[in-house]
C-alpha cells in the first residue's frame, strides 16, 4: 500500500498468539476461566470493602481503585482476544483500536500511580502512627486518587495522540493480540522518532519517579520496623506491606523487563506473552494477594459470608 492510500486504512488485523486451531481452543478455556476469576475476585473485593465497615480505611479505599483498575484494564483487553481467538479474521476498526490504546494506557498508568499511593499510605501508617488519621483523611485520599486518574488519563491522551498522528501503509496486520504502542510503531511508514523519545520521556520518567517513591518509602517502613521492640508489632507490620510488596513486584517487574531489556533481546513473541501476564493475570492475580495474605480481608470475608447464610437460614425458615 504506498504512502498515498493511507486514508484507505479502516481497520487492523490482530495477528494474536497462533494460527492453530487447536492451541486456539485451549487459549480460550485457559483465558476465559483467568477473565471469569479475574471479574470475581476484583468485583467480590469492591463489593466487602464497600459493604464491610472494618475495611473503610485508607488502605482499602486505595485497594478498592485497584480492585476497579484491573477489572476495566482486563475487560478492555480480554473480551476481544477471547472472541478473536474463535474467529478467522481478527478485525479491529481503525477508531477501536485507538479507543483500546488510550484506555489501557490510562488504566495502566493509574495501577502505577495507585501503587505508589498505596507506598504512601503504608509509610504514613507505620512511620507516622499517631497522625495517620489527619493526613491520609478522606478529602486527601478522594484528592490522591483525582490526581492518580488526571495523570493517567493525560499521559494516554498524549500518547494515543501522538501514535495516531501517524500514517500506516506497510500494513494493517497488527503482530500482537491487541492494539499495543510498539507494535503500531513498527507499522508506521512516516518516521517514529518523537514517538519513541514521548514514550521514553514520559513513561521512563513516570515509572522512576514510581519506584523511586516506593522505594523510598519502603526503606522508611523497613528502618521503623527494625527499631520496633514488640516482635508481635514487627509481624503486624510486616503482614500489612506483605501483599503490596507482592503486587509491586509481580507489576513493575513486567514492566521493567517489557520496557527496559537490551534491544538485542528483543521479541514481538515474548512481547506478547509478557504483555498476556500484565493485562490479563495480574489483574486476577492482586485480589487473590490481598485475600489471601491481609488477615483483614480474610475476617471481613468471613464476616461477610456468614452473614449470607444467617439471612438465607432466615428465609429458609420463613
Amino acid at each position: 500500500m504506498d504512502k498515498g492510500n493511507d486514508s484507505v486504512i479502516t481497520e487492523f488485523i490482530l495477528q494474536g498468539f497462533t494460527d492453530n486451531p487447536k492451541m486456539q481452543l485451549v487459549l480460550f478455556m485457559v483465558f476465559l476461566l483467568v477473565y471469569a476469576i479475574t471479574v470475581l475476585g476484583n468485583l467480590g473485593m469492591i463489593l466487602l470493602i464497600c459493604t464491610q465497615p472494618q475495611l473503610h480505611k485508607p488502605m482499602y479505599y486505595f485497594l478498592g481503585n485497584l480492585s476497579f483498575v484491573d477489572l476495566c484494564c482486563a475487560s478492555t483487553i480480554a473480551p476481544k482476544m477471547l472472541t478473536d481467538l474463535l474467529s478467522e479474521t481478527k478485525r479491529i476498526s481503525y477508531s477501536a483500536c485507538a479507543t483500546q490504546l488510550f484506555l489501557f494506557d490510562m488504566l495502566a498508568d493509574a495501577e502505577c500511580l495507585l501503587l505508589a499511593v498505596m507506598a504512601y499510605d503504608r509509610y504514613v501508617a507505620i512511620c507516622n502512627p499517631l497522625p495517620y488519621p489527619t493526613v491520609m483523611s478522606k478529602t486527601t485520599c478522594q484528592q490522591l486518587i483525582t490526581i492518580v486518574y488526571f495523570t493517567g488519563l493525560l499521559d494516554s491522551m498524549i500518547q494515543t495522540s501522538c501514535t495516531f498522528r501517524l500514517s500506516f501503509c506497510s500494513s494493517n496486520i497488527i503482530n500482537h493480540f491487541f492494539c499495543d504502542e510498539p507494535p503500531l510503531l513498527i507499522l508506521s511508514c512516516t518516521e517514529t522518532y518523537v514517538n519513541e523519545i514521548v514514550i521514553f520521556a514520559i513513561d521512563g520518567s513516570l515509572e522512576a519517579s514510581i519506584i523511586g517513591m516506593i522505594l523510598v518509602s519502603y526503606l522508611y517502613i523497613l528502618g521503623t520496623i527494625l527499631r520496633m521492640r514488640s516482635a508481635e508489632g514487627r509481624h503486624r507490620a510486616f503482614s500489612t506491606c506483605a501483599s503490596h510488596l507482592t503486587a509491586v513486584g509481580i507489576f513493575h517487574g513486567t514492566i521493567l523487563y517489557m520496557y527496559f531489556r537490551p534491544s538485542s533481546s528483543y521479541s514481538m513473541d515474548q512481547d506478547k506473552w509478557a504483555s498476556m501476564f500484565y493485562t490479563v493475570v495480574i489483574p486476577m492475580l492482586n485480589p487473590l494477594i490481598y485475600s489471601l495474605r491481609n488477615k483483614e480481608v480474610k475476617d471481613a470475608g468471613s464476616k461477610a459470608l456468614g452473614n449470607i447464610w444467617i439471612w438465607k437460614g432466615r428465609n429458609l425458615v420463613l
